[in-house]
């Protein structure tokens, strides 16, 4: 009976103690939950897991013989009123073989607006081998009202592809991307005293998500033959 009002006494700093330990290890894990998307992210890149694509500084030296068609999609979340298309629906690409095709942006908005684009390919084991040379994916586009901007898709597919068995099976890749809202709109706002006069926009202001300037591209016309090989 002694011993009970001891234990009563301890009962207290003890409970305590544990409430901190708990309340460490929730603040952890939702700080791990906010840090893994950028992580995930960052991953699925490197990795080409999720669908997500490959970047690549240079083209292969020779394509093969082997042809796949490549379909581009394009959509706008409901944060942002713009018209977003490809300006090809497809092209028919041998593997290894650089092209370039563009999508175009237009803002239907009545004041500028900052936007962004998310992109993924199908079928999802198809990622690790769809390598991106220029693209405007990940870059912030800011579009005055009724500006549009063509903005141009350089890639490959990784010849690599045909030494996999488990992508016998693919003959077309599905690249889709879909624009929303940038989180930070304070660059889309008029300095005071100024007018907000748009000017032409081709893409060859804006940059790519490695950092590098756009320069103008070629078109390439649906159902073109591909360029030269070795």
């Amino acid at each position: 009976m002694s011993g009970k009002p001891g234990n009563s006494q301890d009962l207290g700093p003890r409970n305590a103690r544990m409430a901190v330990k708990l309340g460490v290890v929730v603040a952890g894990m939702v700080g791990l939950s906010f840090a893994s998307v950028p992580l995930y992210d960052m991953f699925c890149r490197a990795t080409g897991f999720g669908g997500a694509t490959m970047v690549a500084e240079k083209a292969p030296d020779k394509a093969l013989e082997r042809v796949v068609t490549v379909r581009f999609n394009a959509d706008v979340n409901n944060s942002i009123n713009w018209e977003f298309k490809p300006e090809t629906h497809a092209v028919n690409v041998h593997v290894g073989e650089a092209m370039t095709i563009a999508y175009r942006a237009k803002n239907l908005e009545n004041h500028a607006v900052i936007g962004t684009a998310t992109y993924n390919v199908t079928p999802e084991k198809a990622g690790q081998y769809f390598n991106k040379l220029q693209c405007f994916c990940f870059t912030e586009q800011k579009l005055e009202p009724g500006q549009s901007i063509d903005m141009p898709v350089n890639f490959y597919v990784d010849p690599a592809m045909a030494d996999d068995p488990e992508m016998a099976d693919v003959k077309t890749i599905t690249l889709s991307y879909t624009f929303f809202r940038a989180a930070g709109q304070s660059a889309a706002l008029p300095t005071p005293g100024k007018g907000a006069a748009a000017g032409p926009l081709d893409g060859a202001e804006g940059k790519d998500y490695q950092g590098n300037a756009q320069g103008s591209v070629d078109k390439p016309t649906p159902g073109a033959a591909p360029g030269n090989r070795s």
